[in-house]
């Protein structure tokens, strides 16, 4: 639904390399640079024995839970070269013990691609053991929640899954290299949502239709992430530890985490996460989450109405991740790309008059185009075509991404 008006117009004016940056957030389909991965049936499925027995969905590109939570994912690299435009491969939505009938997703940030392994892998593995068997206490985590225990387990399985992860990537890590990955985790159970991320990953909840939580930024200035830098003999210049690192929490970038006698909790960097626990109600509509590269470009309050307005016009949650990328690259993102978008029962659904509004903007802006093509002495390139449209009154652009998005 709601054609994007601008796939007919490269088609009419032609492409030109320095166009390029324009034309693909234009094209009416999602750029095949933004991997979107789905599997039979958007699922794999294994087996977890516990006191009950739980099926561990590990979801490629899109799914849907029997609690009627929706998901999916996409990630692709920025204008950046480098290491930054490696993509970091997120894991969808799986089901996991924390339940009778919860999910786990991870989203990792911009890093080295030997953490796609630790983090699709190796963490969820762990927490899987931890969710199953609790904390020392002979029993699934998720049954001490049940019986009115109160939510800590969970939260030190999570804790525990990010510091087990770190651990094993030191283990494998080639001495001397580089390197190091922000992430951001969502497990989902009956009753809660559950929010782990170390870094600049960030995720945002909307609920009601307003942003109601937002993570935030594990940056150095922090005073608790100070403290720590500080107190393991560490400085902060440039707003960076050592002057060099833009976050204080990360997997890897183990340079920073060689004090002697401190544990990795306590280090200059940690790979410990900051978990939330929110109680779930009817009015949950969607969590995002992204890595930096997605924030970069549109604030959280942006991202949620354009997320939002697209999910009234009926897209799936995989292809409105695709449209979100695309928009933070007309805007400019230079950073790798990652996004998993959850929709719980509450999120808007497609409404008639959304659809309507969409086909007439389209309609009006490829009436506009076709005006600038035909008045033009020479074919305008897409980007002098994008400038001109972004000077003008153009009335029902889509809240949050603007003429971006189209």
């Amino acid at each position: 639904m709601g054609a994007r008006v601008s796939g007919r117009v490269g088609a009419e004016l032609g492409s030109t390399e320095r166009d390029w940056k324009c034309s693909k957030a234009l094209s009416s389909s999602p750029s095949p640079d933004h991997r979107g991965r789905v599997g039979r049936d958007g699922e794999e499925a294994l087996e977890c024995r516990g006191v009950e027995q739980f099926r561990i969905i590990l979801t490629t590109g899109r799914g849907r839970s029997p609690r009627g939570v929706a998901w999916g994912e996409r990630e692709g690299p920025g204008w950046g070269g480098g290491a930054e435009a490696r993509v970091s491969r997120s894991q969808g939505l799986g089901q996991v013990p924390e339940l009778r009938g919860g999910s786990y997703g991870q989203c990792p940030g911009g890093g080295n691609g030997g953490l796609e392994w630790v983090g699709r892998t190796w963490m969820r593995r762990h927490l899987v053991a931890r969710a199953q068997w609790g904390k020392g206490s002979g029993r699934p985590v998720e049954s001490s929640i049940c019986e009115g225990f109160e939510v800590g387990g969970v939260r030190g399985a999570l804790r525990q899954a990010f510091l087990s992860a770190d651990a094993r990537l030191r283990a494998l890590w080639p001495r001397g290299d580089p390197g190091g990955s922000t992430a951001v985790a969502l497990l989902v159970s009956p009753r809660f949502l559950y929010l782990a991320h170390c870094g600049d990953s960030r995720a945002v909840l909307s609920r009601a239709g307003a942003v109601a939580f937002r993570t935030e930024d594990h940056r150095p200035l922090r005073p608790r992430e100070r403290e720590r830098i500080h107190d393991a003999g560490g400085t902060i210049r440039l707003r960076r530890v050592e002057g060099s690192l833009a976050v204080s929490r990360a997997l890897g970038d183990f340079a920073f985490k060689q004090v002697p006698g401190r544990p990795p909790e306590q280090q200059l960097v940690s790979a410990e996460p900051e978990v939330t626990a929110l109680a779930r109600r009817a009015e949950d509509e969607f969590v995002l989450l992204a890595s930096d590269g997605v924030w970069d470009a549109l604030s959280g309050a942006a991202l949620a109405e354009l997320v939002a307005s697209r999910l009234g016009l009926g897209l799936a949650p995989e292809l409105l991740c695709a449209q979100l990328l695309d928009t933070c690259l007309c805007k400019g993102s230079l950073d790798n790309m990652t996004c998993i978008l959850v929709c719980f029962p509450g999120a808007p659904g497609p409404s008639e008059e959304a659809v309507r509004r969409e086909r007439a903007l389209d309609a009006a802006l490829g009436c506009r185009v076709a005006e600038l093509c035909a008045s033009a002495r020479e074919p305008p390139t897409l980007n002098a075509v994008f400038r001109t449209l972004a000077s003008e009154h153009v009335p029902d652009l889509p809240p949050g991404g603007g003429l971006h998005c189209k």
